[in-house]
């Protein structure tokens, strides 16, 4: 796993008064771009999915030594007993590869949420949103969901007493289960993503929207106010 460093923090309150305007937002853009593909890039989803890969390479193990196991076979015992020592080998650095990169992930949103709240910039705010991103990892966790689930209770629904063992039902449905837990968790990435944005940026939008809005109005009206020779002081009096 990449091990490159997170950017710093913002400044804290009371030294911004001395620093450039213009290099803190600089600062701003460019270090919410880059949490922002932490965060919800194409990379990461590549990232979930990885992680999910190896889980089930190791459920994989533990599933031959299951089958292994139910054949009643001495032979098969030594096989299984080395296929589960291949598993457990597998899953548990999968999963402290996986809480590594939730404490990562947290790091990044803590950082994200930091600089977002900052400033204001409407183009910045706008890439941020990301909304592509997030449909593309909502879109693709309700595939991986919906084939996760078809696997877990199509392969119970298919088995037949005598024609399936134990071991090739457990095998199928644990292989299910860990398609559609990875969906679970990029739907709610992306859903915890996209209320963040509405929550941070959407007032904000819409409060720039309506000052945007009250200014126009404003001037339409003194350009009308010019436009018809009234005065529109106590100046002239």
């Amino acid at each position: 796993m990449p091990r490159r460093d997170l950017p710093p923090p913002p400044p804290p309150a009371h030294l911004r008064a001395w620093l450039d305007v213009s290099a803190v937002r600089a600062d701003r853009a460019r270090f919410l771009g880059e949490l922002g593909r932490r965060s919800l890039g194409f990379g990461r989803l590549l990232l979930l999915w990885a992680v999910s890969a190896v889980f089930a390479l190791g459920w994989s193990f533990v599933g031959m030594a299951l089958m292994a196991i139910e054949t009643h076979d001495p032979f098969a015992y030594l096989f299984g007993l080395i296929f589960a020592v291949l598993g457990v080998g597998v899953l548990i650095p999968a999963g402290f590869w996986f809480a590594w990169g939730a404490k990562r992930d947290r790091q990044v949103r803590r950082l994200l949420c930091a600089w977002a709240e900052l400033d204001r910039d409407p183009p910045v705010d706008a890439a941020v949103r990301a909304p592509g991103r997030s449909l593309v990892w909502l879109l693709a966790s309700f595939a991986l969901g919906g084939l996760g689930l078809w696997v877990t209770f199509g392969s119970a629904a298919a088995a037949r007493p005598g024609g399936d063992t134990y071991g090739e039902v457990a095998y199928t449905m644990g292989l299910g289960m860990i398609l559609w837990i990875t969906a679970l968790l990029g739907l709610g990435k992306a859903g915890a993503h996209y209320r963040w944005a509405l929550r941070v940026f959407g007032g904000a939008a819409g409060g720039a929207a309506g000052g945007a809005a009250g200014g126009a109005a404003g001037g339409a009206a003194g350009g009308a106010a010019g436009g018809s020779g009234e005065p529109s002081g106590t100046g002239g009096r």
